[in-house]
């Protein structure tokens, strides 16, 4: 199960809904219940926001394990330094944020920067001479 399912799960268990505006909010609200906003647009039944932050931490802790199972940490590295571009900026500061929940160090980022560079570049190089084999 993918972790926007276990959340979206976690969500509809607590009568929890996002809501951008007022609108959004008067048509997923049941008339009569208290709400309280959680940020970013989630809004939750009073009482409950605690055990929906629990469950919600839990659904994304659980992904986290099978993504580090499936993938391993080299893997995981590399797809987030690619995510956050970090051969054209050259910096690993947002990769390294984006891992703090996987335990993964800046050391380890580091570690792996060179060979995530390399490896890159290597792709790169060889989609040119592809495309230009076929001029």
């Amino acid at each position: 199960m993918e972790t926007k399912d276990r959340i979206s799960e976690a969500m509809e268990k607590h009568g929890a809904f996002f809501a951008f505006s007022n609108s959004q909010y008067d048509e997923q609200a049941i008339k009569g219940m208290y709400y309280v906003s959680l940020g970013m647009g989630l809004i939750c039944p009073k009482g409950k926001q605690k055990q929906l932050t629990e469950d919600m931490n839990s659904a994304s802790n659980n992904i986290i394990k099978e993504d580090l199972k499936k993938n391993g940490k080299k893997k995981i590295i590399h797809r987030e330094l690619a995510n956050h571009e970090a051969s054209y900026t050259y910096s690993i500061e947002q990769t390294v944020e984006a891992l703090e929940g996987y335990g993964i160090t800046r050391e380890e980022v580091q570690a792996e920067f060179r060979p995530y560079l390399d490896a890159h570049y290597k792709w790169e190089e060889e989609q040119e001479r592809k495309a230009e084999a076929t001029l």
